[in-house]
C-alpha cells in the first residue's frame, strides 16, 4: 500500500483507513514512527498523526531515566 502513494498526496477514504491500520500494526510489531515514515516516504508527524487517530498508545522515546538508584546489594 505505502509504495503506491504518491509524496505529498492526499490520502483520504478507505485507503487512509487501510494505511493507518497498516502503520498500527507495524508500529505495534516495534518500527520507530521515524522507521515507518522513512518507509512510506511521509513524514514524521504524518505518521505520528495517523497512529494518534487510529488510538495507539504511542511509546515512550526511552533513554537514561532519572528514576531512584537501585540499592547496592550486602
Amino acid at each position: 500500500m505505502a509504495e503506491t502513494l504518491k509524496k505529498g498526496s492526499r490520502v483520504t477514504g478507505a485507503a487512509r483507513d487501510k494505511l493507518a491500520a497498516d502503520l498500527k500494526k507495524k508500529y505495534d510489531a516495534g518500527a520507530s514512527i521515524r522507521a515507518l515514515a522513512e518507509e512510506t516516504g511521509r513524514s514524521y508527524g504524518f505518521v505520528h498523526r495517523m497512529l494518534s487517530e487510529s488510538g495507539v498508545t504511542l511509546r515512550g522515546r526511552g533513554g537514561a531515566t532519572r528514576g531512584k538508584k537501585a540499592e547496592p546489594s550486602a
